[in-house]
C-alpha cells in the first residue's frame, strides 16, 4: 500500500480525472459512500452525530457521507463551517444534491448554537480541512476545532485530523483535532508516520475510493504489512543444508559489552541463518564462548578488552557480515570497520560501527556488495551532521537522500521504521511498540537482518521482513504475558519462533 504526500495525492486525483477520465464528482461520490460503509460499524442509530463540513474535497466527501447517513436513518446534524458562498466545484454539486433531497443543514457562524448542542452528540465527524490546509488554521475553523477537542464525544476524522499538514510538521502553537479514528482516502499520507503528528490520528484506516493504481505508479513509498511478509517469507526446502541459508559473521563485543554480539548471533540463528561465527576480542572470548552453543566463537587480537585492529582470518568466506554490536570506539575498532568495508560480502553496520562510519562514508560508494546501515535517529544525526530534531522532522527525505548518495540500504529505526533502498524506494514498517526502546533491541534486529537477507531472494524483502518480525515479536509479547515496561531483548529473541511459526505453518499443512 503506497504512502503519498499531499502534492502526490492531488496529482493522482488530477491524473484520474484528466488522464483516465474519471469524473471528479464520481470520485467524491465513491469517497462518501466508502466512508459510510466504513464508519457505520462505529455508529448507533440512537446516538446523535455532528458532521462538520468545510470546503474543498473534504467538505464534498462530507456532503455525500451526510446524505448516506440520513438515508439510512442516522440522527445526524450537518454543520457547514464556512459561509455557503465558499462551496465550489464538485463539492457544490454534492451540496446541491444534498439540498435537493430536502435534507437540512445548519450554519456554524459564530459557533454559539453548535456549542449549545455539543453535549447532545455522541459522535463528531471531522470533514473540515483535509489536505487543503497550508499555514495556520483560520477562523472559524480554529474555533470549531477547539470546541470539538473540548467535547467528550468520539471523534472520527476524514483523510487526516483537521489542523495537521498532510506531509507532517506539527506546529506546537496549533491544536489539531484529536481523532479516535482517521479514515484516510485511498492512500496513507506522509504525516501519519511522523511524531507527534501520528498521535492525533488515533486508529488509521484506509478507504479505497476507486482511483486506479496506475495513478500512483511513479511513487515509491509503501507500507510493509502482513500480506507482504506472507508473500515474501520463504520456508526451507527439504533438500537444504546449512550452507543454503548463509554463513554469517558477527563482529563485536568489548570489555563490559560481552552480551551484544551474543544476542546478535542468537537472533541470527533464530531467524534462519545456516551457520554463524562470532568474532570477539580475545580477552573476552572465555566469557562469550559457550553462551550460544551453536555459534563458533573466535578471539581476535585485542588490547585492554577492545579489538586492536588486526583481522585474523579471510573475510571473503562469509556470505554476510554484521559489525558493530558492543564494538567500542577505540582506534582498533575503527580499523575493523575499515577492513569489513573492503570485503565483497553483504555488510550490516550497526551501533559503534556507525560511529566510526562517520569518517569513512565515502568508502560506501565503492562497495560492490549490498551494505545495510541501521541507525537510530541519534546515529543518523551524526552520520548526516544534522540535529536529531532535523532528522525526525524530515525522516523520509533525509533517509532517501542518504541511501541514494551512498548506495546503501538504510534502516532508520524508531516508530514506523523506514527501510530505504539505494534507488530511493521506501518501505514503512507497521509493527512494534515502546517495549523495543531498551538496550539490546538493536543488537537483536542486526542479527535478524543478517539472517533474513542471507536467505531471501531480495535484500529489501529480507530487511523489511526482519524489521516487521522484530516488531511483531514485541507486539506478541505485549499482547500475551508482558507489558511495554518489562520486555527484554532476550524475550524478543525467544519469541521469534512463535512469530515465524504463525507465518510459515501454512507450508507444513
Amino acid at each position: 500500500m503506497r504512502i503519498v504526500s499531499g502534492e502526490e495525492m492531488y496529482e493522482a486525483d488530477r491524473f484520474a480525472m484528466e488522464e483516465i477520465g474519471i469524473d471528479g464528482a464520481m470520485l467524491m461520490e465513491n469517497a462518501g459512500k466508502s466512508l459510510f460503509e466504513a464508519i457505520k460499524s462505529k455508529l448507533h442509530k440512537n446516538e446523535r452525530i455532528a458532521l462538520l463540513v468545510g470546503t474543498g474535497n473534504n467538505g464534498g466527501d462530507g456532503f455525500v457521507l451526510g446524505r448516506y447517513l440520513k438515508e439510512h436513518g442516522y440522527l445526524v446534524d450537518l454543520w457547514l463551517i464556512p459561509p455557503e458562498s465558499k462551496i465550489k466545484g464538485d463539492a457544490k454539486t454534492h451540496f446541491q444534491i444534498y439540498q435537493n433531497l430536502h435534507y437540512t443543514w445548519m450554519p456554524y457562524e459564530d459557533g454559539k448554537e453548535f456549542k449549545d448542542k455539543l453535549p447532545q452528540y455522541g459522535v463528531i465527524i471531522d470533514c473540515l480541512l483535509g489536505l487543503g490546509l497550508s499555514g495556520p488554521v483560520r477562523s472559524p475553523y480554529d474555533d470549531a476545532i477547539k470546541t470539538v477537542n473540548a467535547s467528550s464525544a468520539k471523534v472520527l476524522s476524514v483523510d487526516l485530523p483537521s489542523g495537521l499538514q498532510a506531509n507532517g510538521g506539527y506546529d506546537e502553537e496549533s491544536d489539531p483535532i484529536h481523532a479516535d479514528v482517521t479514515y484516510t482516502i485511498q492512500c496513507p499520507k506522509l504525516g501519519a508516520f511522523y511524531y507527534p503528528d501520528a498521535d492525533f490520528y488515533g486508529v488509521l484506516e484506509v478507504i479505497d475510493i476507486g482511483i486506479p493504481q496506475v495513478a500512483f505508479s511513479s511513487y515509491h513509498r509503501a507500507l510493509w504489512q502482513k500480506p507482504d511478509v506472507h508473500r515474501t517469507l520463504s520456508d526451507r526446502a527439504a533438500s537444504s543444508h546449512k550452507g543454503s541459508h548463509g554463513k554469517g559473521l558477527v563482529i563485536g563485543g568489548s570489555r563490559g559489552m560481552v552480551g551484544a554480539p551474543i544476542m546478535t548471533a542468537k537472533a541470527a540463528y533464530r531467524s534462519g541463518a545456516g551457520l554463524i561465527q562470532a568474532s570477539v576480542p580475545e580477552e573476552i572470548l572465555s566469557m562469550a564462548a559457550g553462551s550460544v552453543v551453536e555459534t563458533i566463537f573466535q578471539g581476535w587480537p585485542s588490547h585492554n578488552g577492545f579489538f586492536s585492529g588486526e583481522v585474523s582470518e579471510d573475510l571473503s568466506s562469509f556470505d554476510g557480515i554484521a559489525v558493530g554490536p558492543g564494538l567500542g570506539r577505540q582506534r582498533g575498532c575503527k580499523q575493523i570497520v575499515e577492513s569489513t568495508l573492503e570485503t565483497d560480502s553483504l555488510l550490516v553496520l550497526d551501533a559503534d560501527a556507525l560511529y566510526h562510519l562517520t569518517e569513512l562514508k565515502d568508502r560506501l560508494k565503492t562497495r560492490k556488495a549490498p551494505t545495510v546501515l541501521t541507525p537510530h535517529p541519534g546515529e543518523m544525526a551524526r552520520l548526516t551532521g544534522l540535529s536529531i530534531k532535523e532528522v525526525q522532522s524530515k525522516r523520509f527525505d533525509i533517509s532517501q537522500a542518504f541511501a541514494k548518495k551512498y548506495g546503501v540500504y538504510l534502516v532508520l529505526k524508531g516508530p514506523y521504521t523506514i527501510v530505504t533502498t539505494p534507488t530511493g524506494s521506501q518501505y514503512v514498517n507497521t509493527t512494534g511498540n515502546p517495549a523495543l526502546a531498551k538496550g539490546g533491541s538493536g543488537d537483536v534486529l542486526t542479527g535478524m537482518i543478517l539472517a533474513f537477507v542471507m536467505h531471501s531472494s531480495s535484500v529489501q524483502e529480507g530487511i523489511s521482513n526482519a524489521v516487521y518480525l522484530h516488531g511483531q515479536s514485541a507486539d506478541t509479547l505485549v499482547q500475551t504475558a508482558h507489558s511495554t515496561l518489562d520486555v527484554l531483548a532476550t524475550d524478543v529473541i525467544a519469541t521469534i519462533p512463535t512469530v515465524l511459526h504463525s507465518f510459515l505453518k501454512k507450508h507444513h499443512g
